[in-house]
C-alpha cells in the first residue's frame, strides 16, 4: 500500500490551469472575480475550472 499524497503532491498532479486557479483561490485567498480579471477570462470559466480541480484533487487525496 502506498502512502497518501500530500496536498503539495496532489496539486503538482493537476493540470496547470487547475493548479493555478485553485492556488490563487485557496492559498492566496483571491475571489473568483479577481482571478478572472488577473487571468483575463470570464468568471464562469474560473468557476468551472475550480469545480473540476476540486473534484480531481479530492479524488487524488482519497477524500471522495
Amino acid at each position: 500500500m502506498t502512502a497518501p499524497l500530500t496536498l503539495a503532491e496532489a496539486l503538482a498532479q493537476l493540470p496547470e490551469e487547475e493548479r493555478i486557479i485553485l492556488s490563487l483561490h485557496y492559498l492566496r485567498q483571491m475571489a473568483v472575480g479577481d482571478i478572472a480579471t488577473l487571468l483575463g477570462v470570464p468568471e464562469k470559466s474560473v468557476s468551472t475550472v475550480m469545480a473540476s480541480g476540486k473534484s480531481r484533487i479530492t479524488a487524488l487525496l482519497g477524500m471522495g
